[in-house]
């Protein structure tokens, strides 16, 4: 391959880049909170189906339990306070426990992200911070939307 050749290919692939779907993204299953749950609060058969697979969330991260943590709460709409750090505030159907794979760095929370991991269900109570979760995304990495 001469010089010129091998520009006119590196070009196009640095052009391309951007439009191909990386593997680790491409087989991703979008899913929503509320496509988790029925009405009774057992598992939708949708969510029984994708346990154990990669998964795309978007939603917001909850005020962190505690600083350098790997652990953080998603939720379906921005919450300003963390929803259990007071007795009063009422305890949101519509979240999900995360597990990342490095420590999170913190992101506001009113700015929407997606959360990629393992979905994993069942009750969990983690030894650390004694949080209980029915469902939890595990390995997981989060951006901004």
């Amino acid at each position: 391959m001469n010089r010129r050749a091998f520009f006119a290919t590196a070009t196009g692939a640095a052009i391309c880049a951007p439009f191909v779907a990386s593997p680790a993204h491409a087989y991703e299953e979008q899913v929503r909170l509320r496509e988790l749950y029925n009405n009774d609060m057992s598992f939708t058969d949708f969510a029984l189906e994708q346990e154990g697979k990669r998964v795309a969330i978007e939603g917001f991260m909850a005020p962190p339990l505690k600083a350098e943590s790997q652990f953080y709460v998603l939720t379906n709409r921005p919450m300003a306070v963390c929803p259990f750090c007071s007795s009063e505030a009422e305890w949101p159907n519509d979240i999900l426990a995360v597990y990342a794979k490095r420590v999170v760095d913190v992101i506001p929370f009113n700015v929407m992200i997606v959360t990629r991991g393992v979905l994993e269900l069942g009750t969990y109570t983690d030894p650390e911070l004694g949080f209980v979760s029915r469902v939890r995304v595990v390995d997981a990495t989060q951006e901004r939307v």
